[in-house]
């Protein structure tokens, strides 16, 4: 009789353990880790967004012909990431989603990361498609509309994400304060 309890403890603990091991992997339905589009990096690598899981992630959409409020996005992440104290800047991706993707090519995004000072290692720049732009842009909030052939409008909204994909903070505006989006980023990096 305690060789048969032992052996219903026993399986019971295996059970246990796998059952924490399934519920430690598992992705919150409030994560954008869900997503499953493939993504191409400026690297000509594709991706998925779950490979930024375990970092804190913090994303703008932009596309590199923008000749008004890119350039201030652009500016604005720069300056976040100076904000950042250097040693934790490995526990951050700073990711560059393009609105258009039909113009903005692997090759042209690598060319305007390194134009711009974005080629660390910690800068990520997205090339899609247009279903997968549109569905990233609606989880984002962010709305945008083709208005010329070479133009879109878009909203203006830093998005930051804790290691798992949660949406924690969003930035919205040109050239805005940004102590409490820095505040948050480092808060999130050091829990």
């Amino acid at each position: 009789m305690k060789k048969i309890i032992l052996f219903f403890i026993a399986i019971s603990l295996f059970g246990c353990k796998k059952n924490s091991e399934i519920n430690h992997n598992s992705i919150s339905d409030e994560s954008i880790f869900n997503l499953t589009s493939k993504w191409k990096t400026q690297d000509n690598k594709t991706i998925e967004i779950k490979d930024f899981k375990g970092k804190v992630t913090v994303m703008v959409m932009i596309y590199t012909s923008c000749k008004a409020a890119c350039p201030r996005l652009v500016a604005d992440m720069r300056d976040i990431e100076s904000k950042m104290p250097k040693d934790k800047l490995s526990e951050i991706n700073f990711v560059l989603v393009s609105i258009d993707p039909e113009v903005d090519t692997p090759e042209r995004l690598k060319s305007f990361a390194k134009a711009n000072f974005m080629d660390a290692p910690h800068w990520t720049f997205l090339q899609g498609t247009k279903t997968t732009v549109q569905e990233f842009a609606n989880v984002l909030a962010v709305k945008y509309k083709q208005i010329a052939p070479m133009d879109f409008s878009h909203s203006n909204i830093i998005s930051v994400f804790d290691k798992e994909g949660i949406l924690i903070h969003q930035q919205e505006g040109l050239g805005v304060n940004n102590k409490e989006t820095v505040n948050k980023i480092i808060e999130t990096v050091n829990e």
